[in-house]
């Protein structure tokens, strides 16, 4: 699979998580990329994403400092 067409999925599936409400609540790095989990507001439910593309990275990171500052 091209790093292109792969970063496209990983945007779609964390896209579909913020649409859903969900909201990053940690990153851990590791070798393989970056694993997010999003916490949805009721704290019920958690989803992880294993995030592999640099871009992708940069993508969940843009949204994270803007979640960031809408709280602040």
């Amino acid at each position: 699979m091209s790093e292109n067409k792969q970063f496209l999925e990983e945007r779609d599936k964390i896209d579909f998580l913020i649409q859903k409400g969900y909201r990053i609540h940690s990153v851990s790095e590791h070798l393989n990329g970056a694993s997010v989990t999003f916490v949805h507001p009721d704290g019920k439910e958690t989803e992880t994403l294993l995030i592999a593309t640099p871009n992708a990275r940069k993508y969940f990171s843009s949204l994270l400092i803007k979640q960031n500052q809408a709280i602040h």
